[in-house]
């Protein structure tokens, strides 16, 4: 039950960010504001700039901004949660990219910098190899990177000229 009623409240919640989100970000919006400062301005005479008269604004803007930060955050991170999750289907369903992205998101920066490394050296060997969409993972790249190498050596040791023997 309690179960239920968090997320319920969860989508109430989600919904109504996502909408406020959605209208804050909106021409409209943007010149509501503008309204709401040129009357604020334009009300300073009347009120003959008192100190009251400033913090109107500065208390209006403040509560504003301050909840915002909560909304606009929570509509990121759900729109983040979703984006992630539709990487990993694209990851999981195709069969020549590495299954070790999945979930990428939730490790640490020192093992996020380890996996750069070994991309850095993925574009390398590709670089090396003048062939940048021939491979797909780092073990699949190292492995064509290597077995080429041999048949390379192969294919040189081949072209050797024979050894003249005497007859």
């Amino acid at each position: 039950m309690a179960t239920d009623k968090i997320s319920k409240s969860s989508r109430v919640f989600s919904k109504f960010s996502a909408k406020i989100t959605k209208v804050a970000g909106s021409s409209w919006a943007f010149v509501t504001a503008c309204i709401v400062v040129f009357v604020w301005a334009v009300t300073g005479p009347l009120f003959h700039f008192s100190d009251t008269w400033q913090l109107v604004i500065n208390t209006g803007t403040t509560i504003v901004t301050f909840l915002m930060v909560f909304l606009i955050q929570q509509s990121q991170n759900k729109d983040t949660v979703a984006l992630h999750l539709k990487l990993n289907e694209l990851i999981a369903s195709n069969n020549a990219a590495s299954n070790r992205l999945v979930n990428i998101e939730d490790l640490t920066e020192e093992e996020l910098a380890v996996l750069k490394k070994f991309y850095t050296e993925l574009s390398c060997l590709s670089k090396e190899n003048k062939e940048v969409f021939s491979t797909h993972s780092i073990d699949e790249a190292k492995q064509n990177y290597h077995e080429k190498k041999r048949i390379k050596q192969r294919d040189d040791a081949m072209v050797e000229p024979p050894l003249q023997t005497s007859n």
